[in-house]
């Protein structure tokens, strides 16, 4: 495998895991970001939203954590996300739209 670390793509995957599970760095870095997430047919706005929303249906709070702040990067107003989440709370479960949005509120007040 080669090394990723002076590669100018994603590193999310490098930075998480280093050489434990230089497959998931891999496809982390190599294939989800730098290709299906550069795909044309989405926006990264959009395809954040599309995330999100999978994430909170299964109820991955870790995971989301990161995308709520990547979806934020990616254009999503926190007003968007908060309604987003109340959205989802109706249809992945209303533990599932409460637990991401506590997460949100735990994101917007780190960076006050």
């Amino acid at each position: 495998m080669t090394d990723t670390t002076d590669d100018p793509g994603w590193t999310g995957g490098q930075n998480a895991f280093g050489e434990f599970a230089p497959g998931m760095v891999h496809y982390t870095d190599r294939v989800l970001f730098d290709e299906v997430w550069e795909r044309p047919g989405l926006s990264k706005r959009d395809r954040s939203l599309v995330t999100i929303a999978a994430l909170t249906a299964m109820g991955k709070m870790d995971q989301l954590r990161f995308h709520l702040g990547f979806a934020r990067r990616n254009g999503v107003t926190d007003e968007e996300l908060r309604e987003a989440l109340l959205q989802l709370a109706f249809y992945s479960g209303w533990p599932n739209g409460m637990g991401a949005t506590a997460v949100l509120k735990n994101i917007i007040e780190d960076d006050e």
